[in-house]
């Protein structure tokens, strides 16, 4: 028992030290300019506190079967917090949104990483209470307890302080945004007017497909851009394809990467297209395309002004702008199918956001299946930035 105490304090002090870094982060680095981002910063400390207790009051367990689901529980949230303190470092350091809490999709990883560290706590918790001898359900059932309580406690300090300070923040121009100019007085260009792409830009695209509204896969790739030089990584796992692809295009010269093999040389036309941002203004949002766009309003997207336009697209427009859709449907005839394509154009007129969905028959996909679709949601931020695309690694 002594060995497996030592075990389980280290995967404390391990999941203590990661929620510290996110306190860290959140104290010295959330500037928003509100009357409390000090105490935001402060009520940051409470998922560190709740990880301590796991310290001073190891959940040890006889059991080996036991003992090894509360070390994968420690486990599982730290692989939560590591790659979500990653996107913390980007949204601080990158004039990302102001807001802590953008969306639940965002807030997702810290919730069930909050509620695993909150029940690896309690479960030490009520071992410490109730003694090791005391029935195994019933020391569960406590520390399941104490878990909702921990997290509930920590999470609405944090949100309360959060909230509060976003809400003094509302009447307020944002200084800078990540997607564009936030000068109230300017207008965003309208649908039919010239539509430009950054020079550069930090690109990030997530898709997914369906059959009769079940969800089949999903990709999310994260690159940039310069000019014409492209670099991008995402993970595809799809009925097509599983595991990592990337492409690398600069000065003419293409690098591929595919799941199970590193980058490796390939030939130029592979590049073709494949350049997310300025392949969809190229592709899908012609002039002549957007003659004919639905013009949505004004929108304020993360401190930005944003014209909110509208197009048809049928699947060939789709294919041609958006050629990683092969990562979800493959070579499958897609020209009958047909949706709609949103766009944002910001007050600098350049593409900085678009939202599109196509569906159609499903017969070459899946023969039991009627309906079959896809969905996009492409960011390009931090246009016009200093970015220097490099070579892969060899």
């Amino acid at each position: 028992m002594r060995v497996r105490t030592i075990e389980i304090r280290i995967l404390g002090a391990a999941l203590a030290g990661l929620w510290f870094a996110a306190f860290g982060l959140v104290l010295f680095g959330y500037r928003p300019g509100g009357p409390v981002d000090i105490l935001v910063g402060l009520a940051a400390i409470g998922p560190t506190l709740v990880a301590l207790a796991g310290i001073r009051w190891p959940p040890v367990a006889r059991s080996g079967q036991a003992f090894a689901g509360i070390a994968w529980l420690a486990l599982g949230a730290m692989l939560l917090l590591v790659p979500s303190l990653g996107g913390l470092v980007g949204q601080l350091t990158g004039n990302g949104p102001q807001t802590l809490l953008p969306s639940l999709e965002a807030a997702y990883p810290w919730i069930i990483a909050l509620l695993a560290t909150g029940l690896f706590s309690g479960l030490g918790i009520a071992r410490a209470r109730l003694g090791d001898r005391t029935i195994r359900t019933r020391r569960l059932a406590a520390g399941s307890v104490v878990a909702v309580a921990l997290a509930s406690l920590v999470a609405s300090a944090f949100t309360a302080a959060a909230v509060a300070n976003e809400l003094a923040l509302a009447d307020r121009p944002a200084m800078a945004s990540r997607f564009g100019p936030t000068d109230p007085t300017l207008e965003p260009p309208a649908c039919n007017e010239l539509l430009k792409m950054g020079d550069t830009a930090r690109l990030e695209l997530r898709m997914d497909s369906s059959l009769d509204d079940r969800y089949t896969g999903q990709a999310v790739i994260q690159g940039i851009r310069e000019g014409a030089d492209v670099r991008w990584t995402g993970f595809a796992a799809t009925r097509i394809t599983l595991g990592q692809h990337g492409l690398a295009r600069i000065a003419g010269q293409v690098w591929e990467l595919t799941p199970g093999q590193s980058w490796v040389r390939t030939n130029a036309y592979r590049g073709d297209g494949r350049d997310l941002d300025r392949q969809l203004v190229l592709g899908a949002l012609t002039q002549a395309n957007r003659n004919v766009a639905e013009d949505r309003g004004l929108a304020f997207i993360e401190g930005a002004r944003a014209r909110h336009c509208r197009v048809t697209v049928d699947g060939t427009t789709m294919r041609i702008a958006l050629p990683e859709v092969d990562l979800l449907v493959g070579g499958t005839d897609i020209s009958r199918w047909r949706g709609e394509l949103d766009f944002w154009i910001f007050a600098d007129g350049e593409l900085g956001q678009a939202d599109g969905k196509i569906s159609g028959p499903a017969a070459d996909l899946d023969p039991d299946a009627l309906l079959a679709g896809i969905r996009f949601h492409l960011l390009a931020v931090d246009r016009g930035l200093p970015i220097t695309v490099l070579a892969p690694a060899r």
